[in-house]
């Protein structure tokens, strides 16, 4: 049960999260974006600390991640809002399912034993980005941003760009970092809330 002091200070980390996914996210479309894709970044790694947020934050990481997403790579990104709403549920998928196999199949975040690299592969890495970049280039596609003749090329470097910087970005974060933030008051346990 959250008491006032929990709630107020979870609120105020979903808050710095929400800031922090909405620059990363607008950082890497400029960086290196998809073209004629608005909002979709073949470097975007901004997933790969929206997934150690999650893992660190639990529910709060997760809702940063949607949120983050809307600001970062939607609204700076002239994304009509209707569109938005609905496209940017690619962020918290490919949030929320690492964080529900991490905590079904009881994976110590910091990464210590096969099972826990298997299921970091299986679902970090491969089935969210892949959820992640066909509902994203999906509704792209549906909703008239890009040509469906344009749907493979956005699934694929939003995939591959998704791929690689989760790869070399969690792992490490995940089995240096999170030592320091499981010391905090801020760390949840039990990934949920």
């Amino acid at each position: 049960m959250l008491d006032i002091d929990s709630f107020s200070r979870y609120l105020n980390i979903f808050l710095f999260l929400v800031l922090v996914n909405s620059l990363l996210s607008r950082f890497a479309l400029i960086n290196s974006p998809i073209s004629p894709a608005p909002g979709v970044s073949s470097m975007y790694f901004a997933v790969a600390f929206m997934i150690i947020f999650a893992l660190w934050y639990g529910i709060w990481g997760a809702f940063s991640a949607y949120l983050g997403c809307m600001i970062g790579a939607g609204i700076l990104a002239d994304m009509p809002f209707s569109v938005n709403v609905i496209w940017s549920l690619a962020d918290l998928w490919q949030v929320l399912i690492p964080l529900a196999a991490f905590a079904y199949f009881k994976v110590n975040i910091r990464m210590r034993t096969k099972k826990d690299i298997a299921v970091f592969v299986i679902f970090a890495c491969l089935l969210n980005n892949l959820v992640g970049a066909l509902w994203g280039a999906f509704m792209l596609a549906f909703n008239g941003i890009i040509q469906w003749t344009e749907f493979f090329v956005t699934f694929e470097g939003w995939f591959i760009g998704n791929l690689v910087t989760t790869l070399i970005i969690v792992p490490l974060l995940l089995r240096f970092v999170t030592p320091y933030v499981q010391q905090t008051k801020s760390y949840v346990r039990g990934y949920w809330i």
